[in-house]
């Protein structure tokens, strides 16, 4: 049985930002988030985040978790004072618990198993995360004996020069035996630099306390400014296009592109270079995604092209072609087969199988048939400055270039729409429409101030 205790109560000056540093996204999550899913394979008994600085805004953020609970740190005076405020909240308690930090968002659930692991093997008092830095400075330094016994954390800034030649660091990830924590807590002092509750001098107030060095150092990686923050998106994207990659996902030019961890790829999808993919995508086998295209919360088909094109909310069934330069948004939905070609813009829009908008055209509110053909030109005139009305165009209906369906409107069924013109009346089925003024020609004819 553990408790998960999560510290996120900190401002984050270095961030420069009014939003709690927390909070600030990485790939589409925010650095909190990451961490709590980090830690839902564990099943623990319970999950407590201690926030402070901007709490409420905190919480908002992180409702939608599930079984969530809150213990708020008013004053931030160090992580042994952050521990210090779960006294009450988990009196009898005489499980473990396991304390991470909210701003280190790239530890991997398997790494965690593994220090809980080795904690109840060894039945220590404390089990802490440590790792060998190339670049040690800013951490914490661990000295253990030859069984890897820890005798002596030391922060940095009470480092001597000497300590500051070891470069295995305190990770700042714990798991406790709670009663024994609980006896230490209320007796720590602020004899140090900062004049700061730190949780490393209870660490070194229990016994045994053993260090498990985590394999990969860049896990253990904190964000405290947006350097830091671009250098962990650097590492995420790293796994995330080796994962893929290993599953059979061709990537034509990984450094060039994006992917968030919560899309989806099929084996022989094709991601070309500048493709971003973003949310909850989903991309089936067989399509080809970019050069130069982004698709965020989308369902791409079986085999479907999206070439220098923007997807976002929307569904692209198997076999059709996007792009170039096209853009579809708002819930359009692309049925089979389907070719949606140069500057064509969908907005909640949904179009049947085998139908094609290949040029220059506008479709807002629309529901087509099947193997309707949209000129090039054509426009659904869906907003009267008020209110958004619908376009349905039947099954084999054409339209020629450059008309206007100034909606609400019906189209029937093998409807053909002539050229330029401005329909804003229903056309039953198998009808040719005309709304344009007569060609007139006037001989010989010259404005009166032409010289």
């Amino acid at each position: 049985m553990v408790v998960v205790a999560i510290l996120a109560a900190g401002r984050g000056t270095r961030m420069k930002s009014n939003l709690p540093k927390v909070l600030h996204s990485l790939g589409g999550r925010s650095l909190v988030e990451r961490v709590i899913e980090s830690v839902q394979p564990l099943s623990p008994s319970r999950q407590i985040l201690i926030v402070g600085y901007q709490a409420q805004e905190v919480k908002t953020a992180t409702l939608s978790i599930p079984d969530l609970e809150y213990v708020e740190q008013s004053v931030q005076l160090g992580t042994g004072h952050a521990i210090q405020q779960l006294l009450p909240y988990l009196e009898g308690y005489t499980g473990d618990v396991l304390v991470l930090n909210g701003d280190v968002p790239l530890l991997r659930t398997e790494t965690l198993k593994h220090l809980l692991q080795i904690h109840k093997e060894h039945q220590n008092a404390a089990t802490i995360l440590s790792a060998y830095l190339p670049e040690p400075r800013g951490y914490g330094r661990v000295f253990c004996n030859g069984e890897n016994i820890v005798q002596q954390i030391v922060e940095e800034k009470d480092c001597t020069p000497a300590q500051r030649q070891n470069h295995r660091i305190n990770a700042g990830v714990y798991c406790f035996r709670w009663q024994d924590l609980a006896k230490i807590l209320p007796h720590l002092q602020t004899n140090n630099a900062q004049k700061e509750y730190y949780l490393t001098d209870a660490v070194t107030q229990v016994s045994p306390v053993m260090a498990v060095d985590v394999a990969d150092y860049q896990e253990i990686l904190g964000i405290n400014d947006r350097l830091q923050l671009a250098s962990a998106y650097e590492i995420l994207q790293r796994r995330i296009k080796e994962k893929w990659m290993m599953a059979g996902v061709t990537i034509i030019d990984p450094t060039s592109i994006t992917i968030d961890d919560t899309v989806e790829l099929e084996p022989d999808v094709i991601i070309e270079p500048q493709t971003h993919l973003r949310g909850n995508t989903v991309i089936q086998t067989g399509s080809q995604i970019g050069p130069g295209s982004l698709i965020e919360n989308s369902q791409i088909g079986k085999n479907v092209t999206v070439i220098y094109s923007v997807v976002t909310d929307s569904i692209v069934q198997e076999g059709s072609r996007i792009g170039p330069y096209a853009h579809l948004r708002g819930h359009a939905e692309v049925g089979v087969d389907c070719r949606i070609g140069n500057f064509v813009e969908l907005k909640n829009t949904k179009l049947g199988d085998r139908t094609n908008a290949a040029h220059l055209s506008y479709l807002g509110d629309t529901t087509t048939g099947t193997q309707v053909n949209i000129g090039a030109g054509t426009i659904t005139a869906n907003y009267d400055g008020v209110k958004k009305h619908p376009t349905k165009i039947g099954d084999r209906t054409k339209t020629g270039s450059n008309s206007v369906l100034v909606a609400p409107i019906t189209l029937g069924n093998d409807v053909y729409v002539a050229a330029g013109s401005t329909i804003t009346e229903d056309v039953p089925d198998n009808c040719l429409v005309i709304a344009r003024e007569r060609q007139v020609i006037k001989p010989d004819w010259c404005p009166k101030n032409r010289e």
